[in-house]
């Protein structure tokens, strides 16, 4: 069965981004249908992407093809590994974040588990940390978004395990992560300031350092507070001691309120409600050395910082500290960081977001790179998303709630099912919508009686 106009307006455009990779038609076919039945379905099993397609469903083999394409059986003559989809996926987050207007760029990197705690015979297993905290079978990920005023792109994802025998260790993933990102960022049209949002995981001066090679900022939370370097004293002065010593040198500089999920004292559960945080600065100057974890010979490089304090009042949370090589001397330079790193917070949202709706964790595959390639296929599908802006925000997450039926309720949050009924609402709609203006644009307007129901459509209070 062919893809029906409506089904090629809605992924054509966007997929014919990776074609160039497929070496027939067979498997052009194959790999958009998969992309469109990831999207449908909500999930990484192959049987369950067949019978959401159309021309997969309607042959007797749809989810062996799509476990062939996965695993490169039937793909010879085509580039379809995870890393030539996530190169493609790269260039076209870059594409679409350099049409934008805007001049800065937020770049976030987020590492994160795919758990399979029941899993037993899938290949490289590495122990990975559930919700809960315990250990579970699962592998890691890697995932880089940019984030402009007005877009946001996918612009790197890559899963490893420790397990696998080529593994070298998981500082040289970052790395590898770091540099492909930047040298794909060298494409924006300049000027474009870029700065790297990050949570205490990427505390590491290797990290840092590859971030400022390439000329970009970054805004980190700490995780070692015992690292050395220089901090001004009250009395302006410059003293050599630790992050935790440079805390008692602090300067209160504004407060801000901001929406948190939070349990403040007296309260008998965590919330969604305003607080407000009390933000503090101090000065601070790095030295390191600019081959840390490498072969060159040691080279002392300084650098002036900012340590950054984030005080949820009336709370018993610990403060947030965080490090940036931003100017904070002001109120508004210091609302400019927390906002920032709020900004990272959004699209850890989105990453848990788009995991549950695509259900990247239910892949079922007994070859690593097999599961890699349909976990970057699920990337794919996520990549188009992103491009709708669907995922981004939770205004927008409780929206398609909201279109698939979900009554909002503190105790009741959208599930899975609820979100995919309403993302399948949203695209029904835009595809409506496209064959209705092919029409007017082919016949110069609707027919008399589509164009007198859809005069009378209820109003939007209905």
């Amino acid at each position: 069965m062919e893809l029906t106009a409506e089904q090629e307006w809605l992924s054509g455009a966007y997929l014919e981004t990776y074609h160039s990779l497929m070496g027939d038609r067979r498997t052009r076919r194959t790999f958009d249908e998969t992309v469109n039945g990831i999207i449908k379905a909500g999930t990484l099993v192959c049987q369950r992407i067949a019978a959401s397609s159309a021309v997969l469903g309607a042959v007797k083999d749809g989810g062996q093809r799509v476990i062939r394409m996965a695993t490169g059986e039937s793909t010879r003559r085509s580039k379809l590994g995870a890393t030539d989809l996530v190169e493609r996926l790269q260039a076209r987050g870059v594409a679409h974040l350099g049409a934008g207007g805007s001049a800065e760029l937020w770049v976030i990197v987020d590492g994160s588990e795919l758990r399979k705690p029941y899993a037993r015979e899938m290949p490289a297993l590495m122990s990975v940390r559930a919700l809960d905290g315990k250990l579970v079978p699962g592998y890691r990920t890697l995932n880089v978004i940019g984030v402009s005023a007005e877009r946001q792109g996918i612009l790197y994802h890559r899963l490893f395990s420790s397990e696998e025998t080529e593994f070298e260790s998981e500082s040289l993933e970052v790395q590898t992560a770091l540099e492909s990102v930047s040298h794909a960022l060298q494409g924006l049209p300049a000027p474009r300031v870029v700065t790297w949002l990050m949570d205490s995981g990427f505390d590491d001066i290797a990290v840092w350092r590859t971030i400022w090679e390439h000329s970009a900022h970054l805004v980190c939370r700490v995780k070692h507070t015992e690292r050395r370097l220089r901090y001004r004293t009250h009395d302006q002065g410059w003293e050599e001691g630790s992050i935790a010593l440079a805390c008692e040198h602090l300067e209160r500089l504004a407060s801000a309120q901001m929406q948190l999920e939070i349990r403040l004292p007296g309260q008998p559960r965590c919330k969604r409600q305003t607080v407000t945080a009390e933000l503090s600065a101090c000065p601070l100057e790095l030295t390191y050395n600019a081959h840390v974890r490498r072969v060159e010979e040691y080279h002392e490089q300084h650098q002036a910082l900012w340590l950054v304090q984030v005080r949820v009042l009336k709370s018993d949370w610990e403060p947030w500290l965080l490090i940036t090589d931003w100017p904070v001397t002001d109120a508004d330079s210091s609302v400019r960081i927390l906002r920032m790193y709020r900004q990272r917070w959004s699209v850890e949202d989105s990453f848990k977001f788009t995991k549950q709706l695509l259900g990247w964790e239910e892949v079922q595959l007994l070859d690593l790179e097999g599961i890699r390639n349909l976990v970057a296929l699920g990337w794919v599908a996520a990549g188009f998303l992103y491009e709708l802006g669907v995922t981004l925000a939770w205004e927008e997450v409780q929206l398609l709630a909201r279109l698939g039926g979900w009554a909002e309720r503190p105790d009741r949050p959208p599930g899975k099912l609820t979100l995919t009924r309403g993302l399948r609402r949203l695209l029904d709609m835009l595809a409506t919508q496209a064959a209705l203006d092919r029409y007017r644009a082919d016949h110069g307007s609707l027919p008399p009686r589509v164009e007198a129901l859809l005069s009378h459509l209820p109003p939007p209070e209905l």
